[in-house]
């Protein structure tokens, strides 16, 4: 990704692309939930499937983030994740400190935010 110039007087403003997916939408998305999440120190929240695309930002601590089938990765404050739609999160577990993010939840009309854990 193009990383852009720190800014400075003569150009005050600087903005990075962090995070680039392309949604493959078979509905509309109507609404958008922010939640601030918080997990304690070393706790994995398991095997798990949200009904809907997230996108994600670490505000503090870190996170070992693993889509399934796709290799595992530190996450720590500033950096951004994204979990498509059904996709199977293998790990989002919680790291010494612990991990509070934002998790931007993309909605259909009517739609909740669902998470389920598979078994297997």
């Amino acid at each position: 990704m193009p990383t852009s110039a720190v800014p400075e007087p003569e150009q005050p403003i600087s903005r990075d692309v962090l995070l680039e997916v392309r949604l493959e939408q078979t509905k509309d998305t109507h609404r958008i939930e922010v939640r601030r999440i918080r997990i304690v120190s070393g706790h994995a929240a398991g095997l798990h499937v949200h009904n809907g695309p997230v996108v994600g930002s670490i505000v503090e601590g870190s996170v070992v983030f693993q889509v399934e089938g796709e290799p595992e990765s530190v996450l720590r404050p500033g950096d951004v994740f994204f979990e498509p739609e059904g996709a199977r999160i293998a790990r989002f577990d919680a790291q010494d400190a612990g991990v509070t993010f934002l998790a931007y939840f993309l909605l259909s009309p009517g739609q909740e935010p669902e998470i389920s854990f598979p078994e297997d």
